[in-house]
């Protein structure tokens, strides 16, 4: 999956990890706040066309391995994710409106995978929840 992609005017090879976390970093991914989640994700990033490598989520963090358009933006593509998930999820699950004011935290890592191959980096995310 770490093919070379183009568009009309850019050619590209550029695989991030992200990782994010909720608000106070409490633990609300799990059960079906975590299945509808990663819909979402998945959603977003067909619609970005933007392939997923690798997506895995803890109680209060999330890690995908996702490449991005550079001229998109790994940034925008972020946006993007949390905003529409925080909204879809804070409207079918009211307990989250109850817990916290917002349901992400406004920072997150980004980190590209240059200096690993994107086989290490998957088993890392793979791992994420044997850890």
């Amino acid at each position: 999956m770490d093919e070379v992609r183009s568009t009309n005017n850019v050619v590209y090879r550029c695989t991030y990890h992200v990782v994010w976390c909720p608000k106070y970093r409490r633990p609300v991914i799990a059960g079906e706040v975590d299945t509808r989640l990663k819909k979402v994700i998945r959603e977003v990033c067909a619609e970005r066309d933007a392939p997923i490598l690798e997506l895995e989520t803890m109680p209060d963090h999330v890690h995908l391995l996702v490449t991005c358009d550079p001229q998109f933006g790994i940034h925008r593509l972020v946006k993007q994710i949390k905003g529409r998930s925080s909204r879809l999820l804070r409207a079918e699950f009211p307990s989250l409106r109850s817990r916290l004011p917002t349901l992400w935290t406004n920072s997150y890592f980004v980190a590209t995978i240059g200096g690993a191959t994107s086989e290490v980096v998957k088993r890392y995310v793979e791992n994420q929840r044997n850890a």
